[in-house]
């Protein structure tokens, strides 16, 4: 048997991949046995309209681990094709990839926060959305990107209005993620 670091969560076993379709950005699956138990159990994708919608790095990552495929149209999706796709559809897509892989793979659940003006939710590990609410807003940033402090600022009054911790993800050449979390002080 396969040992797993401690601080990485094993996800459901599914018996077969979530069939998706890529269409006009989004890619939607099915409510079916397969997307519904993972939705359940790791909160992947979103109900829609008798369906699940994923985000673009959800579904890179799913099918990055073999759980999910992607169709557009009749051509089957490879996790480069994808990659491709989503890299020309979001600015920053590959930074944002790297820091929601890396957080996913350590156990938490990792959401999109747009309505929030950040990146992602971040759910400390064992908390599902709608059962409690995020611990951090996270901002993932190239190591060679610059962010002034207006910029920063911003930043952590959206955490600081919202009741959440600011969480930076920092991604270096090689992928790797460091993260800083910065919260207010009272003197």
């Amino acid at each position: 048997m396969e040992k797993k670091p401690k601080d990485i969560i094993s996800e459901p076993e599914i018996q077969e991949k979530i069939s998706a379709e890529y269409c006009d950005g989004k890619v939607l699956a099915e409510a079916t046995n397969a997307s519904r138990d993972f939705y359940e159990k790791s909160r992947y994708g979103e109900p829609f309209q008798k369906k699940f919608q994923y985000s673009l790095v959800e579904a890179l990552y799913l099918v990055e681990r073999g759980k999910m495929q992607v169709m557009q149209g009749k051509k089957e999706l490879s996790f480069d094709q994808l990659l491709k796709i989503a890299g020309k559809a979001e600015a920053n897509f590959f930074v944002r990839y790297a820091t929601f892989k890396d957080m996913r793979n350590r156990g938490y659940i990792v959401k999109t926060a747009l309505k929030f003006g950040a990146d992602f939710r971040v759910y400390d590990r064992g908390v599902k959305p709608g059962d409690d609410h995020a611990k951090w807003i996270m901002y993932p940033i190239s190591e060679s990107d610059v962010c002034s402090w207006y910029e920063f600022s911003a930043k952590n009054r959206v955490a600081h209005s919202t009741r959440k911790r600011l969480l930076i993800g920092i991604v270096d050449e090689e992928s790797d993620v460091t993260y800083y979390e910065i919260k207010w002080t009272r003197p």
